[in-house]
């Protein structure tokens, strides 16, 4: 399934079930865990299919012998779970309609889990189904239906996608509520790309629906590494979310466990010094921790509390820096972390700011990112990504912490939310990677960059031809209908063909003629394949690459005008020119010419659009690494010196102190700036809202004081 289908088939059948939400009156709460139940049922359906043929096998070759074993025993064994006939989805499918289908799923659900380890019991739905039932009786047999359009030979990949889509998806409706279980991909995928797990132990201990493991999974497969070289570890407080994540392991085929635990309280994996990975996207800005839940557990007090000094009441200031403690203590010797924290938190002050000086001073800081804001559903503010490297100690950059200010990268998704895109993960990953002195990472991927610009420009001209096909066939066709109707035209269409100039104009037509002419564009078999970590030629091709692609700009230049001339003149003469009846308009290739052309210049645009998008992200690196080299970037990066973060800024851990501003102009389109236009508007809106709310409280809490 190429992504194009799987966004497609996505979109379908969010589409569907969130009709049938809205149908039912059912909130999104309520929707979220028994639609993704559904998911996973279909997701063990095709797995266990595939599967039943070896499991049949085995169980008929032991049965009445010394190695018999029951068939829920092999199907464990070679599948992960065994799947009763009455779960399996074509029963389900097929079930009269007077059988309640909550009492069918329940009786499902609860003899799946029956035969699972005890740590995977008590996940899937099963009550939640009666309640939707009560609703409407016809939703959940409608549910079955639009997850039936999942292939059967989708495999557990497409299921992942599929699963964290919805999540994205059921996130995005409950707005703040949502964000407690689901951090973006895009900011997930950034956090994996800079620790990059691949091997050992990988620990959460606030981790919503297991999103950080799952991107985990996905980067492993991506490298070509085995998926059981990690083991995740997660703590999450919310039973219901604890369920969601349990089903995204099982689903995404992942080893680990997800404890329900509340992370200030218990310690269920004795996590002190442990694990090879932290990734995390925990609650900022907690000020309900007691002092006495957290003084006497080294996770917590190893860097220091954050308390008030003088102050005798039993709470914890914040609990930002309980957490940032948390993920410190929690690596080995060798261990990477990466997380979400406050903007706050890069400059607290007071016992904060000496939990952070010891934390730089202990030389684990690798690197800190400045996020852009509207990136989560629970705040517009920009929060900070957090990386520690604890085997940085040994490296000549012991010294040193990169900071990356990456406010300014991004891509609108709609006025009030935004992502980083796939390359702009890549491209800010590849920044930390030169940092660490790994060019030939770099250099791999300007050359993936370099070879997907010229796959997409060896579709150029095929499109480009197919553009000047129906052009010419329009022409053509209008130039011989013309002739063979002209003698048979009414005086009325006559005399309004002839005041719009129509038959001189087609007569006189002559197709315009680009400015630089290329017929065929060659492989660029020399920079792509011989060379390809070589930055001479990388730097070479690109630009080679880039004159290939303004050439075609001129070349479309000239297909624009003429098609601006013969698409008005075919639009004339399907109105006043064609008779009633007569086949010569469809003999002649008229009657569907404009939607012929339409998606032919489609076509056309949206492949040179795609050269242009690898070209501008060769671009955006070679441009300000030309080198191939790691150099501070004003306004983008810089790798700060002890002397500039210690003594100089105090240890403040804000990028935006190091980096600079960058007075080059961004040379955003003008789409795009209208879309962040937009989304200031909206913001500023939100924001005189929230002023005027808070002017109206404390008006009101002065007025009742003085009562």
């Amino acid at each position: 399934m190429t992504n194009e289908q799987l966004k497609e088939l996505e979109d379908k059948l969010w589409d569907s079930a969130n009709s049938l939400r809205a149908y039912g009156g059912i909130k999104a709460a309520d929707y979220a865990v028994p639609v993704l139940g559904l998911i996973f049922l279909k997701f063990a359906d095709n797995k266990y299919s595939d599967y039943e043929p070896q499991i049949l096998d085995e169980y008929v070759k032991g049965k009445g012998s010394r190695m018999e074993r029951s068939i829920e025993e092999i199907a464990l064994a070679a599948c992960g779970f065994y799947l009763p006939e009455h779960a399996r989805f074509k029963h389900l499918l097929n079930l009269p309609g007077k059988v309640s289908m909550a009492k069918a799923l329940d009786e499902a659900m609860s003899d799946i889990e029956k035969y699972q380890d005890a740590k995977f019991q008590g996940v899937l739905p099963t009550a939640a189904y009666y309640e939707i039932e009560k609703k409407r009786a016809d939703i959940l047999p409608q549910l079955l239906k639009t997850f039936s359009d999942i292939p059967q030979d989708a495999s557990g990949d497409v299921f992942g996608k599929i699963y964290e889509y919805f999540l994205g998806k059921f996130a995005h409706s409950e707005g703040q509520k949502g964000g407690e279980f689901f951090t973006p991909t895009s900011v997930v995928r950034f956090i994996v790309e800079v620790i990059e797990p691949y091997s050992g132990k990988l620990y959460d201990p606030a981790c919503g629906s297991g999103g950080m493991f799952v991107q985990s999974a996905t980067f492993l497969k991506r490298t070509k590494h085995d998926l059981n070289d990690i083991y995740v570890c997660g703590q999450e407080f919310m039973g219901e979310t604890v369920r969601l994540a349990k089903m995204n392991l099982m689903v995404n085929n992942l080893r680990g466990e997800i404890t329900e635990v509340n992370s200030y309280e218990a310690d269920p994996y004795d996590s002190f010094g442990k694990f090879d990975y932290v990734m995390a996207n925990p609650p900022f800005n907690v000020k309900s921790v007691k002092e006495a839940t957290v003084q006497n557990d080294q996770r917590f007090y190893h860097y220091g509390l954050p308390k008030n000094k003088g102050k005798k009441d039993d709470k914890i200031t914040d609990a930002n820096y309980l957490w940032i403690s948390l993920f410190a203590t929690s690596l080995n010797e060798k261990g990477r972390a990466g997380f979400v924290m406050a903007n706050s938190a890069s400059d607290a002050r007071n016992s904060e700011y000496e939990i952070r000086k010891k934390i730089v001073d202990s030389g684990i800081v690798d690197c800190m990112v400045s996020m852009p804001s509207n990136m989560f559903f629970t705040v517009t503010l920009p929060a900070t990504l957090w990386f520690f490297d604890k085997a940085k100690i040994n490296t000549d950059r012991k010294d040193k912490i990169l900071f990356i200010d990456a406010r300014n990268v991004y891509r609108q998704i709609d006025r009030a939310h935004r992502e980083w895109t796939e390359e702009q993960q890549q491209n800010l990953a590849a920044i930390v990677r030169l940092y660490r002195g790994e060019t030939k990472r770099y250099l791999g991927l300007i050359d993936s960059y370099l070879k997907q610009a010229n796959d997409s420009l060896q579709a150029i001209v095929p499109r480009r031809k197919e553009l000047e096909t129906q052009l010419e066939t329009l022409v053509n066709g209008l130039k011989k209908y013309a002739e063979q109707s002209k003698e048979k035209l009414t005086p009325a269409k006559r005399k309004k063909l002839d005041e719009a100039n129509f038959f001189s104009e087609l007569a006189n037509f002559k197709s315009a003629e680009a400015r630089t002419l290329t017929d065929a564009i060659k492989p660029l078999k020399h920079a792509l394949d011989e060379t390809p970590e070589d930055n001479q030629s990388q730097s070479e091709a690109a630009g080679f690459l880039a004159n290939v692609l303004k050439q075609e700009q001129y070349q479309w230049e000239a297909l624009k005008a003429d098609s601006d001339i013969l698409i008005p003149l075919w639009k004339q003469a399907d109105e006043d020119l064609k008779l009633k009846n007569d086949k010569g308009w469809t003999e002649n290739g008229l009657n569907r010419a404009g939607k012929a052309i339409e998606e032919a210049i489609q076509g056309y645009t949206t492949t040179r659009e795609e050269t242009g998008y690898w070209l501008e992200n060769m671009e955006w690196l070679q441009k300000r690494f030309p080198n191939a080299q790691y150099e501070d970037i004003t306004g983008l990066s810089k790798a700060a010196s002890r002397e500039e973060y210690a003594e100089e800024q105090d240890y403040s851990l804000n990028a935006g102190r190091y980096v600079g501003v960058e007075t080059e102009d961004d040379r955003i389109s003008e789409k795009d700036f209208k879309i962040r236009l937009e989304a200031l508007h909206s913001s500023f809106f939100q924001l005189t809202s929230d002023a005027r709310e808070l002017e109206l409280l404390i008006a009101d809490n002065y007025n009742k004081m003085l009562l």
